[in-house]
């Protein structure tokens, strides 16, 4: 890992900004991205299984940490406007 941080947002503290590992960050991002394609939500645990399969095992040696980091990424592109959260019991996310 090369030690890069990106700067991420949380939709929840407004104007706060933390940074975080570049590589994690964006291979969450992708993985989330890729797997929210469809039309209907889903939830936070769904979209976690379906993600998985999709992270690079260097950095998420057999998912370790990713629940951690699906939440970091979904709060950040809620705070974007590119995942939009659901007012459903359980929480349910799809793109904007």
């Amino acid at each position: 890992m090369s030690g890069d941080k990106i700067e991420v947002e949380n939709v929840n503290t407004p104007g706060q900004v933390t940074r975080v590992d570049a590589a994690k960050y964006g291979a969450m991002k992708s993985a989330m991205l890729t797997v929210m394609t469809g039309a209907d939500p889903m939830t936070a645990s769904a979209i976690k299984k379906a993600a998985k399969a999709h992270l690079p095992d260097d950095l998420f040696p057999g998912g370790a940490t990713s629940g951690w980091w699906l939440k970091c990424v979904q709060l950040d592109l809620e705070a974007k406007g590119v995942v939009q959260r659901h007012a459903t019991k359980p929480l349910t996310f799809s793109l904007a």
